[in-house]
């Protein structure tokens, strides 16, 4: 029995607007606290905000939108010890589990099947230095490394360390996203071209679907 507690800021039922499971349904999860403050953030309501409830009532929730594709979000994740037994208990239910994670936390204790979505911090997000960059040796070809783009510099520094630190060979996806209203996209798409990166670009598709709604998307 499930006796823990999680922060919760809000729980529901979308479309999943990222990484390579991008246009599937997914029931979203999103925790609250984070130890980043990056300027670009567009979560800032899940600093603080939110409530205590018992994950036994959390899986429940979860389980009742009767949907495979589940996703733990923030803020930062992996600051509550209650996210262990949470996505173990949703692993067991069957689901594809997949967690969001800035990659300033440690991931080791993340079961293996979790999928890991880390989103390493650019410079112009104002975080790069908390990178935890031991977190690459524990990601698999099944997990997937994202960088939010937000000009040339962040964009430069992204294809030095795909290069330098090998990245395409220490997860299954690399995923470059222009900051939202600040990077143009199609600046990004010739940037990659020109390069020939081994990335995939992405676009917030919540964004282009539910245009200014900022929550439950």
């Amino acid at each position: 029995m499930i006796s823990e507690r999680l922060h919760i800021n809000e729980i529901f039922y979308s479309i999943q607007g990222e990484s390579t499971h991008a246009g599937r349904p997914c029931v979203f999860v999103r925790l609250t606290g984070c130890n980043l403050r990056c300027k670009w953030c567009d979560t800032e309501y899940a600093f603080f905000e939110g409530r205590q409830m018992p994950i036994a009532d959390v899986v429940k929730i979860i389980r009742g939108y009767r949907c495979d594709l589940v996703e733990v979000t923030g803020g930062e994740p992996l600051l509550q010890e209650g996210v262990y037994p949470l996505t173990d208990a949703m692993l067991e239910s069957g689901a594809t589990v997949m967690i969001e994670t800035s990659g300033t936390v440690d991931v080791r204790k993340l079961d293996p099947r979790v999928i890991k979505i880390m989103d390493l911090k650019c410079p112009g997000s104002g975080e790069c230095e908390q990178n935890l960059w031991s977190n690459l040796d524990h990601l698999t070809m099944r997990d997937e490394i994202k960088f939010v783009v937000a000009d040339r510099a962040d964009y430069e520094w992204t294809r030095d360390a795909i290069v330098t630190r090998d990245l395409a060979r220490r997860a299954g996806a690399l995923l470059l996203s222009p900051v939202f209203g600040q990077l143009e996209p199609a600046a990004l798409a010739a940037w990659i071209l020109e390069d020939r990166l081994p990335a995939r670009m992405q676009l917030q598709m919540h964004k282009q679907i539910w245009p200014g709604i900022s929550r439950g998307v």
